[in-house]
Formats: C-alpha cells, structure tokens, sequence
C-alpha cells in the first residue's frame, strides 16, 4: 500500500534563520557526547570495546617507551573495567599554559592534549591524536583516575561524561612495589560506560583477550594480565607474556595449519628513530597473512612497510632460485603471489613520526620505513636463505607449485571469460535476477536448495532482490588453490552474478550488489552452509566483507499466536524474553520448518522483507584473528576446530556469523 502524503512547498530564501546566533561551539568533551562515532566509530559492540583499547594503548605506549612492565585489565563485577600499568604515572603538576588545572585533569577533559605531540615523554606511540582518555572519560557515566607517582597517590574522578568531582587529591603515600620494594608508581584508570551513549554496556571476555594476546606478542616480555569478576564468569587470571614476540606470534598463527618447516625466520634493523621487526614461516596451505603493525597500531590496509616486504621478499626468492638453478635462464620469476602461497609473516615497525592514512589508522604512509624493510629484507632474508638451505628448497619448491597452479587458474579464468562473451550477459543460468541495475538498491539473496529458491523467487521484490539457488554445500576454498575453485559449477555462478571478478583481480567497484545475503537454513546443515560461503569470501573476495557488503540472514525459529495476530521470534532467547514480558501467555509455540518448507509469504513476512527482517552484517575487525578462525574451523585439525566451539559456545550471541 502506497502512502502519499501532500508536502506544502517552502519557497526558495525563506524558512529557518541562518546567523550568528545559530552557530554554535561545542566546549570541552561536549564534542564526544554528541557525536561519539567520530571518535570511537560507533555505539555498538565495536564502539564499547574501543574504549578498553584507548586506556590500554595509553600503558602499551609506556611499555614502548621502556617504563612499563606491566599491565592488569580487569572486567569489574558492577560493569565497569580497570586498567593498571606500572609506567611513569600521568604528571600530576600543572602546565606552564594552564596554571590552575593538574596536567593530570588536562589530559582528562581537554582534546588533543597529552604527551604525544612533540615533547620527549614519547620518542614512539600508538596514541597519536591525544583523544584517547579523554574520549574514555566523555563516553563515560563514571571514572576514577588513580596515579602513583614520586611516592604519593593521587585520585580524581569523574561523572556524568567527564565532570570534575574534585581537583586532584593526595590521598596518601603509593603502596608498596611487593617485587621491589619501592613505592609503586603508574597509572589506573576505571571507567564505566554510559548506558546513554551506548547500545549495551556489557564487554566481551574474549574479544579483549584476543586484543591483549595480541599486544603481549607484539611487545616482547610485556606482561598482560586480565580477570573478569563478573557473576557467573571464570574468575581464573589470564596472562600472556611472550619472550619470543613477534616469533611467538608466528607460531600461534601457523598453530592452526601444518607448518612447510620447523624453523621461523626472523630479523631487525633499526636506523634514524626507525625500526622494523619481521618474522616469517611458510604452511602448507594456499592463502597468504601478512600482518603488519605500526607502533602497535594494526595497519589493516597494509601501506609502505607492508608494500617494501614483498618487494624485497620476490626480488630475494628468485634472486636465490636463479642462482640455485631451480630458475632456469628460459624461465619467467615466481610472481609474488607465488611465493607467499602458505606465508604467515608479522611485519611490525616502530617510528616517531608515523604518517597514517585515514583515522582508522588502518595504512601507513612513510616512505623512508618502506626503504628500511627493504633493505632489511634484501640482507637478512637472502642470508637466512643461504644458512638453511633445506627450508629455502621447501619454499622454492611451493613457489613452483604454485606458479603452475596461477597459470592453470589463469586458463581456467580466460576460458571462464569466452564461456561469457558466447553466452551474452555471461550471467548464470539458474541466476533469478532483480530488475534494477542499481548496485546501491540491489540484493542478491545466496539460498540452500532449488526448493528454497523456489519459495524466495515467488516472496522477493523482483525490482531490487535477486535470488542465486545453490545446491548442497560448496567446495571448502581453505584447502583448495585456486584452480581447483574455478572448476566448481556454484562457485563458478557466484563469481558470475557478483560480477567483481576473485581474488586479486577482485573489483568492489564493479560488484553487481550492494547486499550479498546468505539465506540458509537455522540447522547444523545451513550452519555448515554459512560457513562455507563466508570462507570463500574471506578468502577470495575480501574486499566484499570489508565494504561491509556481506550479510547472513536470520530466520526466526518459533512462531506463536497473539491473540489473531502471528508473532514471529528469532531464537531461543527471544522465546525466553517473550515469555517473561508474557508470564500468562497459553498459546503454543511453532518450530518453524527450513525454508523450503516455508510458504512464501512466511518467508517473505519473516526473512525478506526489508521493514520486518532482521539482518546480520558481517565485518572484519581483526585481519590476523579472523584468518586465526577461518583456518580453524575450515582446517584439518578436528581437536582445535572442537576445542575453539566448546571455549566460544557461551558467547554466541557475538559471533560475526
């Protein structure tokens, strides 16, 4: 039913004021309250948990500079959560500029004010914007700042988005270092988030240990500790320290696949106030992850120092294959792809003056760094070469694999291409496509079966929503190269209706959807089926996942009367709110059948329909951890894959899929 409504014209010049009187300035933290996404990205679970990183990266900085050893992260009964370093302590005198105010307050409620900008508190830091604590404080209904410093404690706190209580107070003397016996100094921050700003104000367990592991390897013999004294919860310390760092790191990440070789190269080198630390290991598998960090800020895009690595890692490869003869004179290099088939590689450099693209931080842009990886990679990698003879083999030998394996999948990609251009539109048959050629507006719904797709085709909106049936389970394109991937018919008419093209000749400019939606059943089988679909894009159309373009759709599971009125809900714990919002209710509860077996105007009603459906987006955050997860679950190793549902069953309810 449409609904017209008549709008009175406003003439053009007339209507509201414009002048100034109606400009208005924001003091203070009132920026942050009032448009908190631009500083922590959002309200939701991402957006809660970066305030955790802020104060954290705060000790991580102290750490760097060579004050702290240690960090405590602790998730508090009430809902709040502390973070203790044992660094230098914010100073508590006040600044020749703000005579009246602690520089510890400043720090607290001023914008871009802090020790990062040009003093010589910080020769290398994470927190370069000077936002971060302050944004903590803003975002929060409470804080309370406790600083160690020259054998005295100090306490302020904070309400209602970063209000004063009271100045800085001396409340008595620094307890006790028990290891050294010294006053203790450092820095502890509590805060609790506010339920105003924020859509729920319950952490995650695993999601901040993720991120803590992550530093401890990054930060080598940094000792991060965390405890959750939430009810209900393993009240067991967790630690991570890692002698090994970067090494460690390597080893984790290839703990999921079977490793090419035992050993781990790794080397460093450091000039002019920059350094870089590389640490490299081939696995048996198909897909590269190159990680790269900047002083311990994921660089998720990459940027020079990642762009210098795999320039000097092809350049040294088949520098050494030549001159071993595995090259022959008539032969053509390895590309780069071939040789990081199976590389896991942790790139992590440290620089005074970083340059990030973006304010995500998410792509270095210094030049001079990308200039000191390679040189060190062209040195350090060419001597590890000629010192472990047998481990460079294994890796010229994968990279001839691999480069026979591209030029097949190069075969099977142009005679793809003929199929298409004989066949028109080159779209694939089975392809019930929507009537707009608009990407923004248009849908592709992904559906488990011909049945399925039989019921989606009669509920969709044929103008904007498209319907791809797939039968039975895909292939599994973690243990499989690419080549063997093109032969395979479904995911053969994926590539074809989304129209991007695979892998590094993925396009997102060029994709025919704006909304990939993986439409399967709410069983063990449909789970599988979402799994498999979600690897494959990972994988092999990453740039799709993170446009933020992939979405899982999440048909309810019960149904029950109200009255005359059908009530539909999603899941076990929408059944149990229903009922404690319903004490009385007699009705019955349905379990609603798979979607084949659902009319169409049920699944319209229920999974389809953009005003009543509910949608799953899914993201990638964490580059590192998501291919951490991917190989687990999709991988060889049963007793991980087991393991990782049994420790991850209780959180479901965060999961990205």
């Amino acid at each position: 039913m449409a609904l017209n409504v008549e709008v009175e014209p406003v003439e053009r010049g007339k209507g509201a004021s414009y002048d100034a009187g109606d400009i208005t300035v924001l003091e203070g933290l009132e920026p942050v309250r009032v448009r908190p996404g631009m500083y922590i990205g959002s309200t939701g679970p991402a957006g809660l948990h970066h305030l955790v990183w802020e104060v954290v990266d705060n000790a991580v900085d102290e750490a760097m500079a060579g004050y702290c050893t240690r960090i405590d992260v602790t998730l508090l009964a009430d809902g709040g959560c502390r973070v203790r370093d044992d660094g230098r302590g914010i100073p508590v005198k006040p600044t020749a500029e703000y005579p009246d105010v602690s520089a510890a307050e400043l720090v607290l409620t001023k914008l871009h004010a802090g020790g990062k900008f040009g003093g010589a508190g910080y020769k290398v830091s994470g927190g370069l914007h000077g936002v971060g604590v302050s944004v903590v404080n803003a975002l929060s209904a409470r804080l309370v700042l406790e600083i160690d410093r020259d054998g005295q404690h100090h306490v302020m706190e904070f309400r209602h988005g970063g209000q004063p209580v009271a100045p800085l107070q001396i409340t008595g003397p620094a307890p006790t270092n028990r290891a050294t016996g010294q006053p203790r100094q450092g820095t502890t921050v509590t805060f609790w988030p506010d339920p105003a700003i924020f859509e729920e104000v319950e952490f995650r367990a695993q999601t901040i240990t993720e991120r803590l592991q992550v530093m401890a390897f990054l930060n080598r013999g940094l000792d991060i500790r965390f405890v959750d004294e939430r009810p209900g919860r393993d009240k067991q310390p967790v630690r991570f320290q890692f002698n090994g760092g970067i090494v460690d790191y390597v080893k984790h990440l290839n703990s999921t696949k079977e490793s090419l070789f035992r050993k781990v190269c790794s080397y460093s080198q450091a000039e002019d106030g920059q350094e870089v630390e590389i640490a490299l290991q081939w696995n048996t598998g198909f897909n590269d992850a190159i990680h790269s960090f900047a002083n311990g800020i994921s660089t998720i895009e990459g940027g020079m120092h990642e762009e210098g690595f795999k320039k000097a890692l092809t350049n040294v490869v088949n520098r050494y294959a030549r001159a071993k003869g595995a090259l022959k004179e008539k032969d053509d290099n390895f590309d780069g792809k071939d040789i990081r088939e199976g590389l896991t590689a942790i790139v992590s450099v440290r620089l005074s003056e970083p340059q990030f693209e973006g304010q995500t931080k998410g792509k270095l842009g210094n030049v001079s760094i990308r200039s000191l990886v390679e040189r060190a990679t062209n040195e350090k990698l060419a001597e590890w070469l000629e010192e472990n003879p047998t481990e460079a083999n294994q890796i010229v030998k994968k990279a001839t694999t691999a480069a026979r394996a591209r030029v097949a999948a190069q075969s099977a990609r142009d005679l793809t291409r003929r199929k298409s251009a004989l066949g028109g539109a080159g779209l694939p048959g089975k392809l019930v496509d929507c009537s707009s050629r608009q990407p923004s507006e248009s849908e592709l719904f992904i559906v488990e079966g011909n049945s399925a797709g039989g019921s989606a085709k009669d509920a969709r909106n044929p103008r904007t929503q498209a319907i791809l049936p797939i039968r039975g389970k895909i292939l599994n394109v973690e243990r499989a190269r690419i080549d063997k991937m093109l032969k395979n018919a479904e995911i053969q008419a994926l590539i074809a209706a989304i129209g991007a093209g695979l892998s590094d000749d993925f396009d997102l400019d060029k994709i025919r959807y704006h909304k990939v939606i993986i439409l399967a059943d709410a069983d063990v089988d449909g789970s599988h089926i979402r799994t498999l679909l979600l690897t494959f894009f990972f994988r092999q159309m990453r740039p799709l996942v993170e446009g933020g373009h992939v979405y899982v759709a999440q048909p309810p599971l019960y149904s029950t009367l109200v009255g005359k009125e059908k009530v539909y809900l999603k899941d076990d714990v929408a059944k149990a709110a229903f009922l404690q919002a319903n004490p009385n209710h007699k009705a019955e509860f349905q379990r609603l059948k798979g979607l084949g077996e659902m009319d169409f105007n049920e699944l319209r009603d229920t999974t389809m329909d953009p005003v009543r459906r509910s949608l799953l987006q899914v993201g990638v955050e964490q580059a590192a951890l998501a291919d951490e997860v991917c190989s687990v679950l999709m991988g060889d190793d049963v007793d991980l894959r087991r393991h990782f549902i049994q420790t991850n069953a209780k959180d479901v309810r965060f999961l990205d899929i």
